[in-house]
């Protein structure tokens, strides 16, 4: 193996904890020295007295370094490879791909122990999302462990830009690596959908939903559902194809209803069976008629991307909660969910709890719903579980 030299980061004795608590990240308050390092470098991290504690990519921001190995002081090609051939043994004992699914996420960030990596397969293309500098760098890398696991013929997209700090971000654009694919449709047990690598919000498709949305194919048929915030169109599919009687479908976004027009065409669902409305939510279910649902799915973007928007966040939560109760039959249905980080399971119960008290109607928790489980969940890393939702009878 070649010899490689990091500059080294020396953590402070009273940090040393989380470090042996495996958590992948070092803040910057707890760096006692470093050597010259740059934005994105690969670094070697050791306690006071010397000793090699992980390595792992440095930036320049309160998370000043994502540990990716407590074990291996180098980050070479065989790491690369070796630790993309775990994340998709891990998938393997999912089922994933299977009959029916061929879309799914590969890395998962902390998840799967890479820091800054996101990356989804559809079909026979494979999305990379960097979110910090040190992995965009380190494409060729992924590029070449993705191809050795998955195949030579691998399509592989970029598409980064966005999740990339702003400086850095101008100077990146987004695009296949690898190969071309245009008119990519994948297949989610059995629903097809239509994904714009380009446009598409994250890497183009919600996979953390797959689960809930297949939940709530169990109790669509003969169903009347409203879908919140429905992007383009998951929730509306899975119920229309499980016999649900109408769906009405609201989002802000045209070019999302364009593509949730596309995907009913896609699945060959009578288009009297739905309903798209474009605006916004908040101006819009006001006006619905009181209990007349029976199931109503609300999801939301993120209301809060920090901590200090939670409050605010929280109230939106509530009252969006609130108004979709009050339009619910009696004995129907809520999904809810949160994807905001900052939002913990608690205070998201907590919040939907205030939300039912202010509706002055009964409610129920039936499930407590999370990600999909090929979005793990590192036992060091809580922050890791960002999708909380609950399902609720309403009396």
């Amino acid at each position: 193996m070649q010899k490689l030299t990091y500059p080294r980061i020396i953590i402070k004795q009273d940090r040393l904890a989380s470090i042996s608590r495996r958590h992948p990240w070092i803040f910057s308050k707890g760096i006692q020295s470093k050597e010259d390092v740059q934005d994105g470098d690969l670094v070697s991290v050791h306690d006071p007295a010397g000793h090699f504690l992980a390595s792992g990519h440095y930036h320049d921001s309160s998370i000043a370094i994502r540990i990716l190995s407590f074990d291996q002081p180098h980050i070479d090609q065989s790491f690369w490879d070796g630790t993309i051939a775990k994340c998709l043994t891990r998938r393997k004992k999912m089922f994933l791909p299977t009959n029916g699914t061929n879309a799914y996420r590969l890395v998962h960030g902390e998840g799967d122990n890479l820091s800054g990596l996101i990356i989804d397969i559809y079909d026979q293309v494979a999305v990379v999302q960097c979110h910090t500098i040190g992995m965009h760098r380190s494409l060729n890398q992924i590029e070449a462990a993705l191809r050795a696991n998955l195949g030579a013929e691998t399509v592989i997209f970029d598409k980064s830009k966005n999740a990339l700090p702003p400086a850095y971000a101008k100077q990146q654009s987004d695009g296949f690596i690898t190969g071309n694919k245009a008119d990519l449709v994948i297949e989610e047990n059995h629903n097809k959908f239509s994904i714009d690598l380009a446009l598409g919000q994250k890497t183009g498709f919600f996979l953390d939903q797959r689960d809930n949305r297949k939940l709530l194919s169990y109790y669509a048929k003969d169903q009347k559902i409203l879908n919140l915030y429905c992007y383009t169109g998951g929730f509306s599919v899975y119920a229309l194809n499980a016999g649900a009687k109408e769906v009405c479908s609201i989002d802000v976004s045209a070019r999302a209803m364009d593509t949730l027009t596309e995907n009913l065409k896609l699945n060959k669902i009578d288009n009297h069976r739905h309903q798209s409305i474009i605006g916004d939510v908040k101006k819009i279910l006001p006006d619905l008629p009181d209990q007349t649902y029976d199931i109503i799915v609300v999801d939301p973007p993120a209301f809060a991307k920090s901590q200090f928007k939670s409050h605010n966040a929280v109230q939106a939560y509530k009252r969006i909660n609130a108004m979709a109760i009050s339009k619910v039959k009696p004995g129907g249905l809520i999904f809810t969910f949160s994807c905001s980080q900052v939002i913990d399971q608690t205070l998201f119960q907590n919040t939907i709890t205030a939300a039912a008290i202010e509706s002055g109607r009964d409610c129920r928790i039936l499930h407590i719903l999370s990600q999909a489980p090929d979005h793990p969940i590192s036992i060091f890393h809580p922050e890791g579980k960002y999708l909380k939702g609950l399902v609720l009878e309403v009396e």
